[in-house]
């Protein structure tokens, strides 16, 4: 994989119509505990604020969540946050956070 090339998502996952709310994250294939799914948001302090990815924009808030955030780096005020699967998920189930965690 080249490392210059940017996709929006991985490849088992898809943006789709949501129950929840307006357009969530889907999984496109069964996904196992403990994946990592990707970066989710990225603090950048000559923003002062963070930055969404598509992942961290579309993914839905739910108290039933099967994901959640943890530091993948941590360096100079910038920290990127990425989704880990805290439960195995379906394919085609909506990826879901709890936003309050």
């Amino acid at each position: 994989m080249n490392r210059f090339y940017y996709s929006p998502l991985p490849n088992n996952l898809k943006i789709a119509e949501s129950k929840i709310d307006g357009h969530g994250i889907f999984a496109m294939d069964n996904l196992d505990k403990g994946l990592d799914l990707g970066s989710s948001h990225i603090k950048v302090p000559m923003i002062y604020g963070y930055v969404r990815t598509p992942l961290g924009g579309f993914v839905n808030h739910s108290e039933n969540n099967n994901c959640e955030l943890f530091i993948k780096e941590n360096w100079d005020d910038y920290i990127i946050f990425n989704i880990i699967t805290t439960k195995k998920i379906k394919k085609d189930q909506e990826i879901l956070l709890n936003y309050d965690n």
